[in-house]
């Protein structure tokens, strides 16, 4: 399959889309829905999705809502929960939503880009990871950023507790982004063997509502050179569809070409790490 080329067949599959009410992830389940999956939009806004689920229902497909915060531990337990109480297979599980330039802490304590960004999503992946596995050939894709090749590495664990400590979040924004492709690569190593496969990506810079806390003017002047929500979309179903990518896990891609991550993203010592302090945290109460 070409990159831009049309969906394999997804009949008979079933997929989660993150943070699918808006931008990439709207487009996203659009496409997996147009193709015969039967999708489930997972976010926080029930007012928000239901135009999307209806943009589906429209064009012939399947969708349904997954209510799911990311910023709430216990919420993301529940999200879980409600989906394996339905006892359908998982073939797909596309991990989208984030945030950017946004300061403040999770209702877990949190900063705001690492809880949402990286641990709601280590939470619901881990907490789906039997039901994936159960429905193999399954694929993980999380959408991660080109952003974070601006951290170099190491990640200071203290402070990602607490509130948002730089002035634009954006500091923040790239540890979230670098423990997205460590937690790819170290779930690809976790999972060898299972027949579930991961996928790390770069969408390109998306005008979505990721940067609607950017102030105005930046964000007016920035638009003018992003993508559009369609064309960053390509890369994530690229990753999550494409039949030449089957035998693929844990790696990077940006534009659905496979590039080379950071130096701290191929870190192996770091993602184990990534791992044991993220397992430890939705384990029970931050400490």
């Amino acid at each position: 399959m070409a990159p831009h080329a049309a969906l394999p067949d997804l009949a008979g599959k079933h997929a989660i889309v993150t943070g699918a009410n808006a931008g990439i992830g709207r487009a996203t389940a659009l496409e997996l829905a147009r193709a015969g999956a039967r999708v489930w939009l997972a976010c926080r806004s029930r007012a928000k999705t239901e135009p999307v689920l209806a943009e589906i229902a429209a064009a012939g497909g399947r969708a349904e809502l997954l209510e799911l915060d990311l910023a709430d531990l216990a919420q993301v337990r529940r999200a879980a929960a409600a989906f394996l109480a339905q006892d359908v297979p998982l073939h797909l599980l596309v991990n989208n939503a984030g945030l950017a330039g946004q300061r403040g802490e999770t209702k877990d304590g949190f900063e705001l880009a690492f809880g949402v960004n990286h641990l709601g999503h280590f939470l619901l992946t881990t907490l789906l990871l039997d039901r994936l596995e159960a429905s193999a050939p399954a694929r993980i894709v999380n959408v991660a950023s080109a952003s974070h090749y601006q951290h170099k590495g190491p990640i200071d664990w203290a402070r990602v507790r607490g509130k948002t400590r730089s002035v634009t979040g954006l500091d923040e924004y790239a540890v979230s982004k670098l423990a997205n492709v460590l937690f790819t690569r170290e779930l690809a190593r976790r999972l060898y063997g299972t027949r579930v496969t991961t996928y790390a990506l770069h969408p390109g810079v998306i005008a979505s509502d990721i940067w609607r806390r950017i102030p105005w003017p930046l964000r007016s002047v920035a638009r003018a050179f992003m993508k559009s929500t369609e064309d960053g979309a390509r890369t994530s179903l690229w990753c999550a569809t494409a039949p030449a990518l089957a035998e693929h896990s844990g790696r990077y891609y940006d534009d659905c070409q496979e590039r080379r991550p950071s130096r701290a993203a191929l870190d192996d010592e770091l993602a184990a790490e990534l791992w044991k302090h993220s397992e430890a945290w939705v384990a029970g109460p931050a400490t």
